[in-house]
């Protein structure tokens, strides 16, 4: 019973709703199954789900960051036109993108903590501004080509594997980036956000440096973008359209993963699972003939279906959860006038208790 009900929570349908896409995909397409075929599907499904591991890491905190997909297109079209055809400039461009990429998510953290700016302002201008200098750059046109030692990163890997053939790079980085952001989440770190997504309130009187908590989410996110690009450079291309969309695309997978809008629950390993059910029904989609056309228009019902269940299943699951105790058991005794109650717990083990309680 108890493993029905995790199925059809937030965060367990969406492994039974992978499951269920993947088998639909392989009877219409058998070939699927080879082992070969599943790691070029897990290799284009790494740069979704490591922008998706980004984005959780702000929505959990209860912001949002809409700059991650022009930050991508950023990162492609310095890539593509600082590395050139040098391959000793492989290493120095990507420290240079790696910082690049810290300073965005510095201050999209900054403005949106100190500042007192919406993240979804903040990260819009950021979007129209990076955007902006793109179209500058390059005149909307491709432009750029990298040397193929940079392009392996993200379609070269290691050959002649038992079994599997062929082990992307792609894949590993996603599978390192992911144990580290499930490392982050069992930290102090990860769970102080977890409760400052729940209750910033708890979290600031219990001493924590908000400000600085989500900043460091917001680098996370745009770190996660910065590797995404570097994949994407492999087998994408170097073109202003490259990574236009991923940070809805992202939104959408961390959503179907059940975290919840607003911060304060969620699973990361869920939100990199949504990111796969996104991408395994866009191919079941293309199988089956259906427009490429109607894709935005899924991604916008999956979204409203997705936050609406999550919302119920919430809801239900707090009204279940209801005390029935009496109203007065539990109640502190009246102080005698003039004297301060103390609460009976500190602001800090309060907040600790919030990351524990939420953090799945």
């Amino acid at each position: 019973m108890k493993a029905l009900k995790t199925l059809v929570s937030p965060r367990g349908a969406v492994f039974l709703l992978l499951v269920v896409l993947l088998v639909a995909v392989t009877i219409l397409n058998p070939n699927f199954a080879e082992p070969g075929q599943i790691m070029r599907f897990i290799q284009r499904v790494a740069p979704i789900a490591i922008v998706a591991i980004g984005q959780f890491f702000v929505i959990i905190a209860g912001e949002f960051d809409l700059s991650q997909g022009s930050l991508i297109t950023a990162q492609v079209i310095i890539a593509g036109n600082l590395v050139g055809q040098d391959d000793s400039r492989t290493v120095p461009v990507l420290l240079f993108m790696v910082a690049f990429g810290i300073v965005i998510g510095v201050v999209n953290g900054l403005i949106t903590t100190l500042l007192k700016v919406p993240s979804f302002i903040v990260t819009l201008g950021m979007m129209l501004a990076l955007l902006g200098a793109v179209m500058w750059w390059t005149g909307g046109a491709a432009t750029g080509n990298p040397a193929d030692s940079f392009r392996q990163i993200g379609r070269g890997g290691i050959r002649d594997v038992p079994f599997l053939d062929f082990i992307p790079w792609a894949v590993l980085i996603l599978a390192a980036w992911l144990a580290l952001g499930i490392w982050i989440t069992q930290r102090p770190y990860g769970k102080t956000l977890v409760a400052l997504g729940d209750n910033a309130r708890a979290v600031e009187y219990a001493g924590a440096r908000s400000w600085w908590i989500v900043t460091r989410a917001f680098v996370i996110s745009s770190l996660s973008a910065t590797l995404s690009a570097v994949l994407l450079v492999g087998y994408a291309g170097v073109h202003p359209s490259v990574g236009r969309g991923y940070e809805f695309i992202a939104i959408t997978a961390v959503v179907l993963g059940g975290v919840v809008l607003g911060g304060g629950r969620g699973w990361i390993v869920a939100a990199v699972a949504g990111a796969f059910v996104l991408e395994s029904l866009f191919l079941l989609l293309n199988i089956a003939g259906v427009p490429s056309t109607l894709r935005d228009a899924v991604q916008g019902v999956i979204i409203i279906a997705a936050v609406a269940y999550s919302g119920v299943a919430f809801r239900s699951r707090r009204r279940g959860a209801a005390p029935t105790a009496s109203p007065d058991q539990g109640k502190e005794p009246d102080a005698p006038a003039g004297t301060a109650v103390q609460p009976s717990a500190s602001p800090a083990l309060a907040a600790e208790g919030v990351a524990e309680t939420r953090g799945d």
